[in-house]
């Protein structure tokens, strides 16, 4: 992060968190936004959000809701995570872009006034992968190494070690429990393995021979590689 996001970090955003862990992660922080109490993350959080794409963790004070993050966990621009109840997001999981996770209605069928409607607290155990735009409604356990297809709706409960796809979403594939597994807990501990330096070597690998010259050239003839 540079010197303006790590200042905009350490003095606004992340006093406003119950609890954090060592070396956060947030890229573009001034579009995160937290509203409301107990929401807590643990060790290696990352977090990008885009100007087009917002993240929003918010828990409704009026029932207690609580937004619990573990350790090594990514959120993509453009997640929701919304609790009224408890929001129980594990070790190692990914949020893709746009996906959204909630454990309450916000209102009732017939009575459309008054939030939060009914509430059910929603887990996601160790390593799931929530793909782009899926949904994760109240009262939802996914079981770890799961994984949640794009655009998918999840009503019901997600076994371990499933492929989840469709609205309403349904198991479509089983995963070897055996793996071979490679995790995000694997880029900080188990591998041995620096995870800054493994940033700075996937950046100048994706950088390229990029140069000043042609970065300056892009702007005044973009090509199609631009």
């Amino acid at each position: 992060m540079d010197r303006f996001n790590e200042a905009f970090c350490r003095r606004v955003l992340v006093p406003q968190f119950d609890a954090i862990g060592i070396e956060p992660d947030f890229r573009n922080p001034r579009y995160v936004e937290l509203v409301g109490p107990r929401i807590r993350v643990g060790d290696h959080f990352h977090c990008m959000a885009t100007p087009d794409g917002h993240v929003r963790l918010v828990t409704w004070p009026q029932t207690e809701g609580k937004i619990d993050i573990g350790h090594w966990v990514a959120i993509s621009p453009g997640v929701r995570v919304k609790s009224a109840a408890a929001v129980t997001i594990g070790n190692g999981c990914i949020l893709a872009e746009n996906a959204y996770i909630t454990d309450a209605d916000w209102h009732g069928i017939y009575g459309r006034i008054y939030p939060p409607g009914e509430c059910a607290a929603v887990v996601l155990e160790d390593d799931v992968w929530i793909s782009d735009r899926a949904t994760v409604l109240k009262g939802v356990r996914i079981g770890r190494r799961a994984i949640v297809a794009a655009g998918a709706v999840v009503v019901s409960d997600v076994p371990a070690y499933t492929v989840v796809a469709g609205v309403p979403a349904r198991p479509v594939r089983q995963l070897d429990p055996e793996g071979p597994w490679v995790t995000r807990r694997d880029m900080f501990e188990s591998r041995g393995a620096d995870y800054h330096a493994l940033e700075e070597r996937l950046v100048r690998e994706f950088l390229g021979p990029n140069t000043w010259r042609g970065f300056l050239a892009s702007l005044l003839r973009p090509g199609p590689d631009d």
